[in-house]
């Protein structure tokens, strides 16, 4: 017999909140705090979609710095994966504990490549032992022949400032003060290098004091992987170069091989690397994951803008009935669930974290800003970027291509690929900042905060009653009757 659910089916346009009593008397009393996976808390609840399109170093930097946390997406080979996750750790430090080094016998143009490479300012010079000898900053190479050595114009270890490994923020912070330095390596009793400060890293500590950080001081990033066997190589690259989760990221994560996966990495690597899988739209989904060591799961079988699954596929949930569903599950098994995809506007995150979400992952709102990869493209006098999913022909035709050894092997039908689409390629405008976004989109939600009476999000679930509303409740809702300017 076919079995028919009842009264199951709702997407976030078919609620609204209900207004109740409150007590907030600023916006600025409210905490955006939440959990992201297992041990991993960050100060926003939103973390970037793990698609090409959306998510590199640059998006995840700033991500963190405003308090959420990126995912890397896996659709690069593992090593440039790793490098971009490198990327992130290395961006806002309050010790470097592997800073780059260089050989004195190295040329100014092999040092000036390196740092063009890694983005930074100055190297470390030091002997095979790895004692410090110097130190050569972009300003020591400004007008120096590419083919001089790194050691007739670095800054000798007896010109520079150097601190123990104990040294503290407020020890730091009197060095560069009275000395008025950029750096201060630091060493161990026997010269030999342990670490880097730089007082940039200091500033942007400053500057950024919402952002997410790790025990170490650095900002907080995740990784995609897959569910095939050589995944688990890529996973060892990532949690090498710092990732500090692990997102088994796939359309339909309720299978036998991502359980399997889970597993694997948990018998690895135990509770030092928490895992986040998915998606899975159902309770015996989160179930399923959670008990085979999932630390957080994620929630969305279709809803995302650029995904054609449910049409193609005739398969999935609509976004808060899964959430609803998913949540309370989750509260049951004691870990937090990611809402991923439908997220229209900020009123679509305050609906998703009341239905019991702990955060949620967004692609379209940040796929238009400036972090994410891909070039500005003028249509019709307007700007856009490209937005699409990870399912669609391109993404996938792309992904063949990679994997391919010979590029004459990697001419392929792309009618190949057509049947077995589940997104689609589209343009998305220009957004100008992430950073911009993001404040906008917490607005909006610290103002839905305010109007349940809630203080955390944690409070929000509680304090939270939906009702349905029609078509024409949606119409209200809108700007109407006017002409908007």
């Amino acid at each position: 017999m076919v079995k028919v659910l009842e009264d199951f089916g709702l997407s976030f346009d078919d609620v609204l909140l209900l207004p109740r009593k409150s007590s907030v008397v600023s916006r600025r009393e409210i905490s955006t705090t939440t959990r992201f996976a297992g041990k991993i808390m960050i100060n926003i609840p939103i973390a970037s979609a793990a698609m090409d399109t959306v998510t590199e170093s640059a998006m995840a930097i700033t991500l963190a710095r405003e308090g959420g946390i990126g995912v890397i997406h896996r659709f690069i080979p593992p090593e440039r994966q790793a490098e971009e996750v490198a990327k992130v750790k290395r961006a806002d430090n309050v010790i470097i504990e592997k800073p780059t080094t260089i050989s004195p016998d190295k040329t100014v143009g092999e040092a000036r490549e390196l740092m063009k490479t890694l983005g930074i300012s100055g190297l470390l010079v030091v002997d095979s032992e790895n004692r410090l000898l110097g130190i050569l900053t972009k300003r020591d190479v400004l007008f120096e022949d590419d083919k001089m050595l790194v050691s007739k114009c670095m800054t000798p270890r007896s010109s520079m400032v150097i601190a123990e490994s104990d040294i503290s923020i407020e020890e730091a912070k009197n060095i560069f003060r009275r000395y008025k330095v950029e750096k201060i390596p630091i060493v161990d009793k026997d010269n030999r290098v342990k670490g880097l400060i730089t007082c940039v890293d200091l500033l942007k500590r400053e500057a950024y004091p919402n952002a997410s950080r790790d025990p170490k001081g650095r900002l907080m990033v995740a990784a995609a992987i897959g569910v095939k066997e050589n995944e688990i190589y890529r996973a060892k690259l990532l949690i090498e170069a710092g990732a500090d989760a692990i997102v088994i990221d796939v359309a339909h994560g309720h299978t036998t091989m991502c359980i399997e996966t889970i597993k694997k990495l948990k018998n690895l690597y135990g509770d030092d690397v928490q895992v986040v899988a998915g998606n899975v739209a159902t309770a015996e989904g989160v179930e399923d994951l959670a008990s085979a060591g999932a630390d957080a799961v994620k929630v969305g079988v279709g809803p995302g803008s650029v995904c054609t699954t449910r049409i193609v596929a005739g398969v999935g949930v609509p976004q808060l009935s899964a959430i609803l569903e998913c949540g309370e599950a989750a509260e049951k098994m004691d870990i937090p669930i990611i809402a991923d995809g439908g997220i229209r506007e900020s009123g679509d995150i305050v609906k998703a974290l009341a239905a019991g979400a702990s955060s949620v992952m967004i692609g379209r709102l940040l796929a238009g800003t400036d972090e994410s990869p891909g070039a500005i493209i003028v249509k019709n006098g307007r700007r856009y970027k490209i937005y699409r999913g990870m399912a669609s022909i391109y993404a996938m035709l792309g992904r063949e291509f990679r994997s391919r050894e010979e590029f004459s092997e990697a001419l392929i039908d792309s009618s190949e690929y057509s049947y077995y689409a589940e997104g689609v390629e589209a343009y998305v405008p220009y957004t100008g900042s992430a950073s911009e976004m993001i404040k906008k989109l917490l607005a909006g939600l610290r103002s839905g905060m305010s109007y349940l009476g809630a203080r955390t999000i944690d409070e929000m679930k509680r304090n939270s009653i939906f009702v349905r509303v029609t078509q024409a409740g949606i119409r209200e809702s809108m700007p109407h009757d006017v002409e908007v300017i």
